[in-house]
C-alpha cells in the first residue's frame, strides 16, 4: 500500500516507539538507535510477550529519553501496576476492551497511559471522546484477527479529520517503504510511530541492522 504526503513537518517531531522486545541482548541492540520508547508486551497470547523470568536487573541500560512501554490486554488494574513496578515502566499500552474509568484509575496512580484502537475503513472517532480526559496518548492500530501485531497497514487518510486534543501513535505494518511518507506526513494529532512485526528476525527480536535505516531516514 503506499500513501501521498501533503508538507513536510520537522523530522524530529516524530518520534520511534519499537515493540514487542522481549531478550535483553536484542534490547540493548534496538537500545542503541535511541529509539523514544521501548514495548514489551504481557499479553500471554502474544508470541512478543514478555517472558515471566525477565526482571528489571536484566534490562539493559537504556538511553536517556527512552521510556519503557508495557502493553496488555484486558488485564486488572492491580496486575498493570505490579509490572510496572516490577519493570520499572514509564507508561502502559491498554490494548483491549478498557474502559475510561481504567485509565483514569492508571493515570491517577501516576500511570501514563496509552489507549489502543483497531482501526478500519468504517472506524467510529466519536468513541474516542469518552478517553479524552483520561488518556495520555491513543494509538491507532490496524483491525485485525489479533489485539495488535497484524503486520498491516490501514489507508492513513481516514485520520485527516482527527480533532481531539490527545496526541496518538500510528502503527500497523510500518516499514522502511513507509520512510519518505512518514517523515512527511501532516496528520493532526500525530505525534509517533510504532514500529514492530515488518523489522523482525521472529517474533520478539527485532533487526537492528534493518531498523538503523529506518530511523536514519525519519531523523534526517
Amino acid at each position: 500500500m503506499s500513501f501521498s504526503a501533503a508538507s513536510s513537518v520537522p523530522a524530529a517531531t516524530l518520534r520511534i516507539k519499537v515493540c514487542g522486545m522481549r531478550q535483553p541482548e536484542n534490547i540493548a541492540a534496538v537500545g542503541a538507535l535511541e529509539p523514544d520508547f521501548l514495548g514489551f508486551i504481557f499479553y500471554l497470547k502474544s508470541a512478543r510477550c514478555v517472558p515471566a523470568t525477565l526482571t528489571a536487573a536484566q534490562l539493559p541500560q537504556l538511553p536517556a529519553g527512552c521510556r519503557k512501554v508495557g502493553v496488555f490486554v484486558n488485564e486488572s488494574t492491580a496486575v498493570i501496576r505490579e509490572k510496572v513496578a516490577q519493570l520499572g515502566l514509564d507508561l502502559v499500552q491498554l490494548h483491549g476492551d478498557e474502559t475510561p474509568a481504567q485509565c483514569a484509575e492508571l493515570q491517577a496512580a501516576g500511570i501514563p497511559v496509552i489507549k489502543a484502537f483497531a482501526v478500519d475503513a468504517v472506524f467510529d472517532f466519536d468513541q474516542l471522546r469518552p478517553y479524552v480526559s483520561s488518556c495520555t496518548y491513543f494509538l491507532f492500530d490496524t483491525k485485525g484477527e489479533q489485539p495488535g501485531g497484524n503486520g498491516t497497514a490501514f489507508d492513513w487518510r481516514i485520520l485527516q479529520g482527527y480533532d481531539l486534543s490527545v496526541p496518538y501513535f500510528l502503527a500497523g505494518g510500518l516499514e522502511l517503504e513507509h520512510a519518505a511518507a512518514l517523515q512527511q506526513l501532516q496528520l493532526p494529532g500525530l505525534y509517533a510511530v510504532d514500529l514492530n512485526s515488518r523489522f523482525e528476525i521472529q517474533p520478539g527480536i527485532k533487526d537492528a541492522a534493518r531498523l538503523a535505516p529506518m530511523f536514519r531516514q525519519l531523523r534526517s
